[in-house]
């Protein structure tokens, strides 16, 4: 830390305990600053409004680098500089850049304080507002730094938001060394190195070492009328509907008969092997740090519950009686102010950022589960991937063995949206939506999930979804929302072996029978394309799958390359 003081010469140095009075005293200090607004009391008690920079407002994949000795061990997925031109670089910013600052040092966990599964950290920021998301994100304060102190082992952090010029602005990752600088960014992912520099890039380079899996997933709990309870650990890129899936409602009948879902995490899970052979999981944060737009009684009540009180909201509109609007939110209420703090204008931008946010405790959501905070994980009966596909893919799919789900995860494609920088609604692969965050080569990294198939190893069934089907009209197929436990029955019953399927070239395929839909409105066209297989389309995809794995050379493991072949082999005509 002496050396960090040195470079960046802060006027004051803070460490950060967690305790109800630092974090009181940051938010008065914030809003005397102008860097949080208080919202109304009456409405939204202990909450706030944060404006980021208007060039400062999703993560910059193109800004964020993997430092490796060796460039093939960060792989075509990543963007690569060697670690001593990037600690170069990084130093040359950071040197004087807290001058007239406050330093702060942020000792957290990510996960439970006393789970084996746990990995700590300590991020030094000159951000309050850091401090602040750092604090409901992660196990921030004095039990996270006596678990530091009694194992000696930590990642670290460093991160100014220096002039936020984006021209200056770089998120440099030394998986290697455990260390994460970040500078020019006060955004989320970019600032909260607790997120995913910590939880994802560098904690992916982790387990690949230690045996264990850091993923880009919700983990959820449904409780059948038996009142037995399966965990789901679901992957899908950002802005695909993670949280509301987590935060799921049953259906009116489902409630009635019993069934219930809770909420372990939204956004990252961490999985290792259990003695009795199955994958145990647990969410290393303590908060949400959701999506805002779209966000409605309708979508996710749950969710809506949960920022109602004691939440950080960033980049959303205000109405005029200081209230958090945004686009989708359904309230009959106005926005008059905008994001960027200006009249409203919806000719000129929309009232939230697309990108929006609410940063909040976990443990407000109605469908939290104590089981959260359980050291030893909960254990995993599926593993789910999807994506935005608005054509092609049907509604769910079940891969036959733990080789083709891992390959179902490596091909998975989406339709982009407003999480990151770059247009929205191109189709790109983003294998186990991963993309953005996985600290190594992904052909490495697809190695490693094959590791976990021997013996002795009771796996998870491997599902693929696709939520956002659409018909010719444009219009999604499937009504989604709390209907999406349907599907998510068959797979239990799939895993429990009482469920029907029909064997496809992709997988097993649930007939129309197999799920519980009928109560739900289909038309003739939605029934054909979500349980449909067109073949030609889906050798065309199989042709495009050998394609982008043949991009990662010959470091893919031959396995995947095997059963891509073993598949599109099925699918030519006789």
């Amino acid at each position: 830390m002496l050396q960090v003081a040195l470079l960046t010469q802060p006027d004051r140095i803070h460490w950060c305990d967690g305790s109800d009075s630092e974090f009181a005293a940051l938010t008065t200090q914030m809003e005397a600053d102008g860097t949080l607004i208080p919202l109304n009391p009456q409405t939204h008690p202990r909450s706030w409004l944060h404006r980021s920079h208007p060039d400062d407002v999703a993560r910059v994949e193109h800004l964020t680098f993997v430092c490796t000795s060796e460039r093939d061990d960060a792989g075509p997925n990543n963007h690569w500089m060697a670690p001593a031109d990037g600690h170069a670089q990084m130093d040359s910013l950071f040197e004087g850049c807290m001058r007239g600052r406050t330093m702060y040092v942020i000792p957290y966990c990510m996960g439970p304080i006393g789970s084996p599964l746990s990995r700590c950290g300590v991020e030094i920021t000159d951000s309050p507002y850091v401090v602040a998301n750092m604090r409901i994100m992660t196990r921030m304060g004095a039990p996270a730094l006596a678990r530091i102190e009694r194992e000696g082992r930590f990642v670290r952090g460093l991160h100014s938001t220096g002039e936020l010029d984006p021209n200056r602005r770089f998120i440099m990752h030394f998986p290697e060394e455990l260390t994460i600088k970040s500078y020019g960014s006060g955004y989320g992912g970019n600032a909260l190195l607790g997120k995913k520099c910590h939880a994802l890039r560098i904690a992916s380079h982790q387990a690949r070492g230690e045996g264990w899996l850091a993923e880009h997933m919700l983990i959820l709990g449904i409780e059948n009328p038996q009142g037995e309870t399966h965990y789901i650990a679901a992957a899908f890129p950002s802005a695909c509907g993670k949280t509301n899936l987590a935060m799921l409602i049953p259906p009116e009948g489902y409630r009635r008969d019993g069934w219930k879902v809770t909420t372990i995490g939204d956004d990252i899970c961490w999985m290792r092997p259990g003695a009795d052979g199955r994958l145990y999981a647990i969410n290393p944060e303590a908060g949400f740090f959701g999506v805002a737009p779209g966000t409605s009684q309708k979508s996710n009540p749950n969710a809506l519950a949960t920022i109602q009180h004691d939440t950080i909201f960033t980049n959303v509109g205000l109405t005029a009686d200081n209230q958090p609007w945004w686009e989708g939110i359904d309230n009959g209420q106005v926005p008059v102010t905008d994001w960027r703090g200006e009249p409203y204008d919806p000719a000129k931008r929309p009232a939230a950022h697309p990108n929006s946010r609410f940063t909040v405790s976990a443990r407000q959501c109605p469908s939290w589960s104590p089981m959260a905070e359980d050291a030893q994980g909960v254990p995993i009966s599926a593993i789910v991937f999807g994506g935005r596909r608005a054509s092609l893919v049907p509604l769910v799919f079940e891969a036959r063995d733990w080789a083709h789900g891992v390959l179902v995860g490596a091909a998975m494609g989406s339709e982009t949206t407003a999480a990151a920088t770059g247009a929205v609604g191109v189709m790109r692969r983003d294998p186990m939506a991963m993309k953005p965050f996985c600290g190594y080569n992904f052909a490495d990294y697809f190695a490693h999930w094959l590791s976990f198939d021997k013996p002795g190893a009771k796996l998870p069934k491997v599902f693929h979804v696709n939520w956002f089907r659409k018909g010719d009209d444009g219009k999604f197929l499937w009504p989604g929302f709390g209907d999406n436990l349907r599907v998510l029955e068959w797979m239990i019953e799939r895993v429990e072996g009482r469920a029907g399927a029909v064997e496809t070239p992709i997988g097993n395929l649930p007939r129309e029978g197999d799920l519980h839909i009928d109560d739900v409105p289909l038309s003739d066209e939605a029934r054909s394309k979500l349980f449909g297989f067109d073949a030609p389309g889906w050798r065309s995809e199989f042709a495009s799958i050998g394609e982008y794995l043949d991009g990662y050379g010959a470091r893919l493991p031959a396995a995947l390359k095997a059963v891509r072949s073993s598949i599109a082999a099925q699918m030519e005509p006789r």
